[in-house]
């Protein structure tokens, strides 16, 4: 029979895609426990520990006892209140968590990342290959639905380009704004139509400057919180294809799911972006360096604080294009023809192996 499970849900909607999909899976019952933060760490990062300090008590969940068995979260913010749930409860509560530690990473029970994160060789670690988030189909059906008088219109082929923003190595500047105002200018030069999202982490200056480069043929929505007419889940059933900037690893994801056309912006290095790039592509090596002496070795770095998981997008872009689903930007837009994978049931058997469940 399943255990008291608690999701830690933050304000991240794709993050939060991704523990629903879980549960989804696993069928079990559950309480879902949205986290709110205090100023001003709804946008700043906390120093990474053991605490809820971090926490907005009045605008989030309850966190009392009886405390739960199982609790599914991702994100920094919610992994450290999870770790806090189990150091409360004596150590009965066990942590599964999704994506990139941030750290005390043998601390949780089970650390379940894509191809993007790179994990040391730890026994609590599952790596699978891409982001578990999946939009339901009636969900997107629904949405093609509702836009297909605006989209019906639009030349074809229609091209949706999805806007991330800056994230580490990369810089996010007007030199990305100007390569996507060039991409979309060749997508309307034969006759579609170029239709760009932004999202949450799209720069003003960026947004601004697609304004005033974009061709008069291309369609450009601009991220809005809490927007019930965002065309995204249209665009994921209805496009023809897609070009996602190479930091937004969720978005690339779930075109991958939906099995259409895929190109990758990949994104120029920041002012340190170089020197961190090949601190990433290093770990990666050293923590797929193979059995024997060295993986004890770098194992022990890691207990001992001197090495740390991190993300290594282009990484994640290479096995794309390797699995053949994907290309890269400029490139023509073809078809997948490479099996998707799936690792959800081998997620759902591993949670359910680690607290005795059938």
């Amino acid at each position: 029979m399943p255990r008291r499970v608690w999701l830690l849900l933050g304000d991240k909607p794709g993050d939060n895609a991704q523990v629903e999909a879980v549960v989804e899976a696993l069928g079990w019952a559950c309480e879902r426990k949205t986290l709110q933060w205090r100023a001003p760490y709804a946008t700043e990062k906390p120093r990474f520990r053991i605490t809820l300090d971090h926490v907005d008590p009045v605008r989030s969940a309850p966190l009392e006892p009886p405390w739960p068995d199982l609790v599914l979260t991702i994100g920094r913010r919610p992994a450290m209140v999870a770790l806090w749930i189990k150091r409360t409860s004596a150590g009965r509560t066990r942590i599964v968590l999704f994506g990139k530690p941030s750290g005390m990473m043998d601390r949780f029970d089970l650390v379940v990342a894509g191809a993007e994160v790179q994990l040391p060789p730890f026994a609590n670690v599952l790596p699978i290959q891409l982001p578990l988030m999946r939009p339901r189909a009636a969900d997107v059906e629904a949405a093609v639905a509702q836009w297909q008088p605006r989209l019906v219109a639009l030349p074809r082929p229609l091209i949706a380009i999805l806007v991330g923003g800056p994230t580490m190595p990369f810089a996010f500047d007007s030199r990305i704004a100007h390569r996507l105002s060039a991409l979309a200018t060749a997508i309307a030069r034969t006759g579609g139509t170029p239709y760009i999202t932004t999202s949450r982490r799209t720069p003003r200056a960026v947004i601004e400057a697609l304004r005033a480069e974009l061709p008069a043929a291309a369609q450009l929505y601009e991220w809005m919180p809490e927007s019930a007419d965002n065309p995204y889940l249209a665009l994921l059933g209805a496009a023809d294809g897609f070009l996602v900037t190479g930091d937004s690893v969720s978005m690339m994801a779930e075109v991958v799911r939906a099995q259409k056309p895929l190109a990758i912006l990949d994104l120029p290095l920041g002012p340190l972006g170089a020197v961190d790039q090949v601190r990433r592509s290093l770990l990666r090596r050293l923590f797929h360096s193979g059995g024997g002496p060295s993986r004890l070795v770098v194992a022990g770095a890691c207990r001992a604080g001197l090495l740390d998981a991190t993300r290594d997008f282009r990484a994640f872009h290479q096995m794309l294009l390797d699995r053949g689903l994907a290309v890269r930007a400029g490139e023509p837009l073809r078809p997948p023809t490479g099996a998707v994978p799936d690792d959800l049931p081998a997620v759902v058997a591993r949670i359910r192996s680690l607290i005795g469940a059938a």
